[in-house]
């Protein structure tokens, strides 16, 4: 059943439902019936009894009653006289002994029951023993007539069955039919969505989107959200192609100035000053082996892996960072013990970032505080060279942006730095913003503090 259709599942399940209700309202209908056949049976049975009772009080009783009129209605009757013997009946039970020894008492001059070993009759009959009064002694009206069975006949049960059949059909083809035409729309949302995909990926089509339909239903609302979903694909796509582009572009720069260094160092071997073009070439592969360690750090923290979290006192891990680096007197401390939950090498790669940036932009000082801020822990980096515009406060964020007057006065950098910053403190449920400062730029990281 997993692998039906929803239109097979749907379909199945109405016609189900529907003749389960046809099997409920037929037994109801059935019992309704049956009651009412037995009552019509009954009136029956009395209406013969009325006309034989007429010939004994008219002393009328013939040995063989003749099986016409009424009488005719039911199988057999038989009547008893005041001293127990048959005085008639219809055809061999008028000289047949007695069928039955029930005799109603006379406050309650009718009974029956049920009898199976009667030899005139086959199968079970029901026996209604009724009392007729008289001044010479009572006499006992036997009357002989088959049960009316629980499904009242066969007739009625065949109508039955195709009665249900029909309307079970009916449900089933009804629902097959509008389930079709319920899901036309959606087989329409899912082709578009399928070709624009295909289109976004290819690059062909920018900003086609799926026609909403025209009622204000479920159908509407997964239409708006098969755009959302391909809007934000198309971002995607479009970050990953300009990050690709601007990779390669960075990739290539150290890449040429090496060849160009070759080059002209190859050209006049021996006039050429080998040292000074090793030293040369040391610093395009210190940018390059930069840029290819900033590219790894982000695709280990795109592809989310798992690591296992230890509680790290940030201020004692600012305070290892610096020690590690060559001596900058710019540099000044302000901590105090603050615990986070995280991974050690991923928040020392967070804070060396922060530095990095902070060390190629100061002038004469580079302030780093830590300290709590009630549930966080915040991690402050201000250094007092050039400010960063309002409007650029969140791009620097961006992988591979860099400030105008960062490019123009070279200060080194791959553009991915404060873009791995801001890609760990997300995984870490924290937050790295640019603030608010007198003078210079102030970057502040905000993580939740360690539970106690």
């Amino acid at each position: 059943m997993n692998r039906w259709s929803i239109r097979t599942r749907l379909t199945v399940l109405a016609a189900g439902v529907t003749a389960l209700l046809c099997l409920g309202m037929s037994i109801l209908l059935t019992v309704v019936l049956r009651g009412r056949v037995a009552d019509l049976h009954n009136e029956t049975v009395m209406r013969s009894a009325v006309t034989v009772i007429g010939l004994i009080q008219d002393d009328q009783v013939p040995r063989v009653l003749p099986s016409t009129g009424r009488i005719s209605e039911v199988g057999g009757i038989q009547i008893v006289d005041p001293v127990g013997q048959v005085a008639g009946g219809t055809g061999e039970l008028g000289y047949a002994p007695r069928v039955s020894m029930l005799t109603p008492a006379r406050e309650q001059p009718r009974g029956y029951e049920v009898r199976c070993d009667l030899p005139e009759f086959e199968g079970c009959q029901t026996v209604i023993a009724v009392r007729i009064y008289d001044t010479q002694g009572d006499w006992f009206l036997y009357i002989i007539d088959e049960q009316v069975p629980w499904y009242i006949s066969i007739a009625y049960i065949v109508q039955l069955g195709l009665v249900s059949l029909i309307l079970v059909g009916l449900t089933a083809l009804g629902t097959a039919h509008t389930v079709k035409g319920a899901l036309e729309p959606v087989a329409r949302i899912r082709e578009q969505a399928l070709k624009i995909g295909f289109d976004i990926g290819e690059g062909r089509i920018k900003g086609q989107r799926i026609a909403l339909p025209e009622h204000d239903d479920e159908l509407r609302a997964l239409a708006k959200a098969a755009n959302l979903v391909l809007a934000r694909l198309e971002a995607t796509i479009a970050r990953e192609r300009e990050f690709t582009s601007n990779a390669s572009h960075d990739l290539r720069s150290p890449i040429t100035a090496m060849r160009t260094e070759l080059d002209e160092a190859m050209l006049y071997p021996e006039e050429a000053d080998w040292p000074e073009t090793a030293e040369k070439l040391t610093g395009s592969l210190d940018r390059l082996s930069e840029l290819v360690e900033d590219l790894l750090a982000l695709s280990r923290l795109d592809a989310g892996a798992s690591v296992e979290r230890e509680v790290v006192d940030l201020a004692a891990l600012v305070r290892e960072e610096i020690a590690r680096r060559p001596e900058d007197a710019r540099i000044k401390v302000v901590v105090q013990p603050t615990r986070v939950l995280g991974v050690r090498v991923h928040l020392a790669r967070l804070f060396t970032n922060l530095l990095d940036n902070a060390a190629r932009h100061a002038k004469d000082s580079i302030i780093v505080r830590v300290h709590p801020d009630g549930p966080m822990a915040v991690l402050e980096v201000v250094n007092d060279g050039d400010s960063i515009p309002v409007e650029m406060r969140e791009a620097i964020f961006d992988r591979f942006t860099r400030l105008d007057a960062s490019r123009s006065k070279d200060t080194g950098g791959s553009g991915l730095g404060l873009a791995i910053c801001r890609q760990i403190a997300h995984a870490h449920n924290g937050s790295v913003a640019v603030a608010d400062s007198a003078s210079g730029a102030r970057l502040v990281v905000r993580l939740p503090r360690a539970p106690r």
